[in-house]
């Protein structure tokens, strides 16, 4: 990597140095929306100071973990070195996060490190609560309990199908957002065609386990979604909660939202994929820097339009911990990226906000093998299609974006900080 790149390792700046830090823009979190934001940064103005935060050395490309769980990806042709994507001219600050503190315009780390920053972008992503869902934990990764939501555990998401005998096979979506509202049942989808190749489907009931009312939140798509489950015989339980794993029995214990109020259902599983409670990591939800009540109360409270936040002015927010009442997904952060850049510069600069995001996102339906929904839209649902073409019909070609197509482009173009005309980068989880 360039010799302009500044990795600054945590435990010898401890030891060295304990004083203070100064950066004019400091970026919290190194994944797909802090290098993109930075890199498109520093293409815009070089001389801009810039630091990123972020702990880990390893950077992943979480869309294709759905592919891994599908036996179609190893699980390492989607990891590469962090050092390789922090732009030029940046500061690599590897550090946790620990505690935000917007008054005095500092982030204190876990390691003890006080980092000053004249402006602020948070894009820490979305943090995984595997411990709200009792016995989770512990059960992960065998006996037919998977998930794709970790590197770790994707690969045993494909074992676990590859090797299904037959038996209930439950698939989940809980109460909380998600990465990528489509992802739960691109695997469902996935797994249903691969028994039907192992010639177990006939001995086999699939089950769709949603804590919500709805398959998905946009009307159109949900319809074909339908379609597809009513094709593959499916059964969708709505407004069931999963709470609990009791792999002893193998048995996966939901709680039943009803008119009546909320009951509690055992629901025997022989493979059951979880799709874990998501939230904004704990150090933004403790942080004066949150929505304080209401739907998105956690997240990072920001105008949903210019990404800044509506309280301190000097911070921005985009990707999964952003408080944006659109689905979480990178392809959303290729569009919010440069609505930061372009705002933030013009708060540099005294000028008005004049750049908006209007809610733009991607979420590529995988409903088969070598078949793909590829679902475009914005705020209020509303369809954003960047083909002339019905969004809302299986495609190969969508597969062949999927699969090839959009790992290119994220590891090529996105996190390189380039600019793309027309909505398009389905990427997402």
């Amino acid at each position: 990597m360039s010799t302009q790149v500044k990795p600054v390792d945590s435990e010898s700046a401890i030891q060295t140095d304990t004083a203070r830090v100064q950066h004019q823009v400091v970026v919290v979190g190194g994944g797909a929306a802090g290098i993109t934001v930075a890199a498109q940064l520093l293409k815009t103005n070089k001389q801009l100071d810039i630091a990123i935060i972020e702990p880990r050395e390893k950077h992943y490309y979480q869309p294709a973990w759905t592919l891994v769980g599908g036996g179609v990806y190893k699980a390492e042709d989607t990891v590469k070195d962090e050092k390789d994507y922090i732009p030029d001219g940046a500061t690599w600050l590897k550090y946790s996060v620990a505690h935000l503190d917007p008054d005095n315009n500092t982030v204190i780390t876990k390691e003890g490190k006080r980092i000053c920053y004249e402006y602020l972008i948070l894009a820490p992503g979305i943090q995984i609560d595997w411990h709200l869902i009792k016995g989770l934990k512990e059960a992960i990764g065998q006996n037919g309990v998977c998930s794709n939501y970790a590197y770790e555990y994707a690969p045993y998401t494909w074992e676990a199908i590859k090797n299904f005998k037959g038996g209930n096979a439950v698939f989940t979506y809980p109460s909380t957002p998600v990465k990528c509202g489509g992802a739960p049942l691109k695997i469902m989808y996935l797994a249903d065609d691969a028994f039907r190749n192992q010639r177990v489907r006939n001995q086999s009931k699939v089950m769709f386990c949603t804590a919500k009312g709805a398959i998905f939140s946009v009307k159109e798509f949900a319809e074909t979604l339908l379609c597809v489950v009513e094709r593959k015989q499916i059964d969708v339980a709505y407004k069931h909660n999963l709470k609990e794993i009791q792999a002893d029995t193998k048995t996966a214990i939901f709680d039943v939202s009803t008119d009546s109020g909320v009951s509690e259902i055992a629901i025997q599983y022989d493979l059951i994929h979880v799709t874990p409670p998501m939230s904004a990591p704990d150090f933004i939800k403790r942080s004066k820097l949150a929505v304080v009540d209401g739907a998105t109360q956690g997240w990072v409270d920001v105008n949903k339009y210019t990404l800044q936040h509506n309280v301190y002015p000097n911070v921005f927010s985009l990707g999964d911990a952003a408080s944006l009442p659109t689905s979480k997904t990178a392809a959303a952060v290729r569009k919010q990226a440069p609505v930061v850049v372009h705002n933030l510069l013009a708060l540099i600069n005294s000028k008005n906000l004049a750049q908006e995001y209007n809610g733009y996102t991607c979420c590529p339906i995988t409903t088969g093998y070598g078949k793909v929904v590829l679902a475009e839209f914005g705020y209020d649902n509303e369809l954003c299609p960047t083909f002339p073409i019905d969004p809302t019909k299986e495609r190969y070609i969508m597969w062949l974006l999927k699969k090839y197509g959009f790992p290119y482009i994220y590891w090529n173009r996105m996190l390189k900080g380039q600019a793309f005309e027309g909505k398009l980068l389905g990427i997402s989880s």
